[in-house]
């Protein structure tokens, strides 16, 4: 049987024992995962550039896997992260195909998965940070209204369908255009990646078929300047009012310019920190939001400065 002073000597080693443990928890070096869709999307590179910052200044270690819009590539670069025992994923799934393949895997090895932009809708992150897409086309939808006095015709350049964004614009533009039946949609075709060059295609060809149209959204603003592109040789004989989606840097300039004639600024600085500290929180067993939609600005010529001048 232990003396009194051998319990106490016990239960002192136990309590050190606790203390050197938590403070080891406490000072245990965390990496983070980052997984993106496609860096040729200066969206994703914007996400990517806030994180890198946000984790260089918290002493927090980082990988970054590009898909190149690949959900085969994602998956395989995702596991590859998994098996190097990151403490949490950011992920920005490249696709709707097997999106929710990574999301199931890294929740089966004890890792938090923040969700941004795109969200599985079959295997969920443990948190979604995103624009509020649904509002933001909208507002979008409510500007072509007022600018076309709610007469037109509209070409859609959409998204890789089937992603949160994708549907959530459609959602929101949608719900705009049916308060205006004197605008119709004459034209609407799918992109695969989202970049300009499919906008160029896909807007010539809309052209082609039915030169009378009078306005294009392209989903993100690359489709939305390669339609521009596209209407500018075309060589028509009345205006055609081109808006985009996401207040990338060379969609602002185009604004700014004229090219475009709108978007909508998305918060991707925000988002990119936001991402970081939501990892974080929930390493450290936080309660964190389901969802964290984030608001986007219409921006015109009237205030594009700004956000040429220093990204949201």
């Amino acid at each position: 049987m232990l003396t009194k002073r051998q319990l106490l000597a016990t239960a002192a080693v136990a309590a050190s024992v606790a203390i050197a443990g938590n403070a080891s928890a406490q000072n245990k070096k965390v990496t983070i995962g980052l997984a993106v869709a496609n860096l040729q999307a200066d969206f994703f590179n914007q996400i990517k550039q806030s994180v890198d910052q946000d984790c260089k200044k918290r002493g927090i270690e980082l990988v970054v896997a590009d898909a190149n819009g690949d959900a085969t590539t994602q998956v395989s670069q995702i596991q590859d992260m998994i098996t190097r025992k990151i403490s949490a994923l950011i992920y920005i799934p490249a696709g709707a195909t097997a999106a929710g393949v990574p999301v199931r895997a890294a929740k089966a090895a004890g890792i938090p998965v923040i969700a941004v932009d795109r969200n599985a809708p079959d295997a969920p992150g443990d948190t979604f940070i995103a624009t509020n897409s649904v509002a933001a086309a909208k507002e979008l939808g409510e500007f072509v209204i007022k600018v076309t006095d709610g007469k037109g015709q509209i070409a859609i350049i959409q998204g890789q369908l089937g992603t949160t964004p994708e549907l959530d614009r459609d959602k929101g533009f949608s719900k705009a255009l049916a308060t205006a039946p004197g605008l119709k949609v004459v034209a609407k075709q799918a992109s695969t990646k989202w970049m300009q060059d499919e906008g160029f295609a896909i807007g010539q060809d809309m052209l082609q078929r039915d030169p009378n149209i009078t306005v294009f959204f392209g989903r993100a603003d690359a489709l939305a300047l390669g339609a521009a592109q596209a209407v500018k040789v075309a060589n028509l004989d009345h205006k055609v009012l081109v808006v985009g989606f996401d207040g990338d840097i060379a969609g602002l300039k185009a604004v700014k310019a004229g090219t475009l004639d709108a978007t909508m600024t998305q918060r991707t600085q925000a988002m990119g920190r936001l991402a970081v500290a939501s990892a974080l929180d929930l390493l450290a067993g936080k309660q964190v939001p389901r969802e964290q939609l984030q608001p986007a600005t219409l921006t015109t010529k009237d205030n594009v400065d700004q956000f040429i001048a220093e990204h949201p």
